[in-house]
């Protein structure tokens, strides 16, 4: 992100200015009723036209908004492992005649520095007692199986009950007993699969009660549970399936990860650190994230290498260099960091007889990752960093291609300012630009004269509405419209943009601090909320040719826009109509005969609201007439011509 938290959004606001001048006339003209302008004829030339990069349409990810942590991350218990700066109490609450408190004196971990302590009175106190955690604003239950574990320090043996409950109404939609034997020398952990049937909403909570009679006058302590419904491709550790589900049928290229801002750190200290994200959950310390809240790290270095693995992608590692929002290191400071992230890189492709490949064996994965693009650091054109950044980025370079020449190295800054006066060849150069409708639009031609010998990566994009205060709204399609107007702009010139990613990918609705996203979710059922620029991503994603067309047209761009492609002998077609007045397009392709059109449209200020997705694609077969498609482009239209 540009920014990362409500202090910054103002800032955003200054350096992308929204044009209300500009809506406020594409509103007036939507009132009135559509009508056909002139018919378009596109005539796509067979041969020629330049190759198509592979890796375009990818996808950023950062945990902010509870979109890794109470979201992607399968894991729905929240402050399980009072993680980060102050988490307090966050998320818990007693049962029946019970006390608790966070416990510094009795760590579960080197890494996990406290744990949870139930007290229970000396009298009078009967029957099943405990605690309970309510999750990220409540708790999903579905009919399925989950697994727990916890940890647990204190003398008791006997049962102890694990739930599953409505928080309001105190139905009990799973119950399943385990037997302990609990003692006070050392936290013991325990696991449990239970089955759940579904509750009605996200009302609910997950508890832990034990015999009060057994612990009269004393304590129990309880550490780092965790609680997980069955994961995306039945991984330990996993992905929440149903949101890894619709990120998976975009069929994303690439993930660029960690970010993003959370990369950087507040800090030095608390940027992301790679050595402290791998491994049992229970030796991660987490920290206080860029965005306000704490991260617990359990999505991480690992993690989203499996997930690339899963989903047939390729890695985008960015590595911390040098910049937090508190301190910039660079010249012989850096270099201390620099040999970290030599060590992450041992760790990620070295063998696992080395020192750091070692411990990646150790952690389940003997073969190494492969990992060909590194990104050095996060945005440093913005936020302070341009200044150092030439000298940091040619330290980090000259160590990582030394050791690495193959691997492709991806600047984080774009003004030529910020970078060195030579750079090396062979690097690729990552844009980030959010902008208002009428902008991204007006960005269409934006790559038609880069060099094709500077490769570029558009890290993080979006269209945006900056005239709030804080920026908070949901996409809608005029939105979606312009960016797919600016994604067949990238697409046409899809032989220097190697790799473009929407951003960002999910936001939890009750924790939101940035908007749009792709994607959004509570702890409802069926909350899972599929944007109009989800579509558009997921349209433009799943069709896409190894080589770009040249196009004959009786029209100029715009309010049309268009670019053709080819693989094999199936040629596509993508179009936009950026306007009020719905076109009638004759598209001709030689020596085809049928195949099928997907089509998104609605009104301009037409919105997919949470809960509530009603603008979805609608697929319909197609036949050509002497090798001639006809199609009717409602106003703010975006559609996919597919043909053999």
């Amino acid at each position: 992100m540009k920014a990362f938290a409500r202090s910054i959004l103002a800032a955003v606001a200054a350096w992308l200015p929204y044009d209300a001048s500009s809506t406020t006339s594409l509103a007036a003209s939507a009132s009135a009723a559509p009508r056909n302008a002139s018919a378009v004829n596109l005539t796509v030339i067979t041969s020629g036209g330049n190759l198509s990069s592979p890796l375009l349409y990818g996808i950023m990810f950062e945990e902010m908004d509870h979109s890794g942590d109470g979201g992607l991350h399968g894991q729905i218990l929240q402050n399980n492992g009072f993680q980060g700066a102050n988490p307090g109490l966050t998320a818990y609450k007693p049962i029946g005649q019970a006390e608790i408190m966070q416990d510094y004196l009795y760590p579960v971990s080197g890494a996990i520095t406290s744990s949870l302590q139930v007290s229970v009175p000396a009298s009078g106190a009967t029957g099943l007692v405990g605690f309970a955690n309510t999750g990220y604003k409540g708790i999903p239950v579905v009919n399925t199986t989950y697994w727990c574990e916890f940890w647990m320090l204190g003398d008791y043996s006997g049962m102890i009950t694990l739930q599953l409950a409505g928080s309001s109404s105190g139905t009990i939609f799973a119950s399943h007993n385990i037997t302990v034997a609990s003692t006070q020398n050392n936290f013991t952990r325990y696991t449990a699969v239970f089955n759940a049937t579904a509750a009605p909403d996200g009302n609910n909570e997950w508890r832990l009660l034990f015999n009060a009679s057994k612990v009269s006058g004393g304590t129990l302590n309880f550490g780092l549970p965790q609680l997980f419904p069955p994961a995306y491709k039945a991984r330990s550790n996993g992905l929440r399936q149903d949101i890894a589900e619709v990120i998976a049928d975009m069929k994303p290229s690439f993930l660029r990860f960690p970010g993003g801002n959370n990369l950087e750190g507040l800090e030095v200290e608390s940027r992301w650190q790679w050595n402290l994200t791998i491994g049992p959950v229970v030796e991660r310390p987490g920290r206080q994230s860029d965005w306000f809240y704490p991260n617990t790290d359990a999505l991480g270095l690992d993690e989203y290498l499996w997930w690339c693995e899963d989903m047939n992608m390729a890695p985008v590692l960015a590595v911390w260099d040098g910049k937090s929002y508190g301190d910039i290191l660079s010249g012989k400071e850096l270099e201390p960091y620099i040999q970290d992230i030599l060590h992450e890189l041992e760790y990620l492709l070295g063998a696992p007889n080395t020192t750091h490949g070692s411990l990646r064996a150790k952690n389940g994965r003997v073969q190494p990752w492969s990992v060909q693009y590194i990104e050095i650091g996060n945005e440093d054109d913005f936020t302070g960093g341009c200044a150092t950044y030439p000298r940091r980025f040619m330290q980090i370079y000259d160590a990582i291609h030394q050791n690495y020449p193959n691997i492709t190295l991806i600047t984080s800054a774009s003004d030529p300012q910020c970078l060195p006066s030579d750079p090396p060849p062979g690097i690729m150069y990552d844009f980030h630009y959010y902008r208002s409708p009428d902008q991204l639009v007006a960005m269409f031609h934006e790559w038609d004269h880069q060099s094709r010998s500077r490769p570029v990566m558009i890290g993080e994009y979006g269209c945006r509405n900056t005239s709030s205060p804080d920026g908070f709204y949901w996409t809608f399609m005029q939105c979606s419209c312009s960016e797919a107007v600016h994604m067949i702009g990238l697409e046409r010139n899809s032989d220097v943009i190697k790799m473009a990613s929407y951003a960002p990918l999910l936001q939890n609705f009750p924790y939101t601090q940035w908007s749009p996203t792709l994607i959004g979710f509570d702890s409802n059922p069926g909350s899972l909320t599929l944007s109009t620029s989800y579509w558009v991503q997921k349209m433009f994603s799943n069709y896409q040719g190894q080589t770009i067309l040249p196009v004959n047209s009786t029209a100029s761009f715009g309010p049309l826009y268009w670019v053709a492609s080819r693989t094999n002998g199936t040629y596509i077609m993508k179009m936009a109509n950026y306007g009020n007045d719905y076109r009638t397009v004759r598209v001709t392709i030689p020596n085809t005969t049928a195949g099928h059109m997907e089509l998104l449209s609605g009104p301009r200020d037409g919105v997919n609201v949470p809960h509530n997705s009603t603008i979805q694609p609608v697929i319909q077969n197609v036949t050509g007439s002497k090798d001639s498609y006809t199609i009717q482009m409602p106003a703010w239209g975006v559609a996919v011509l597919v043909v053999h």
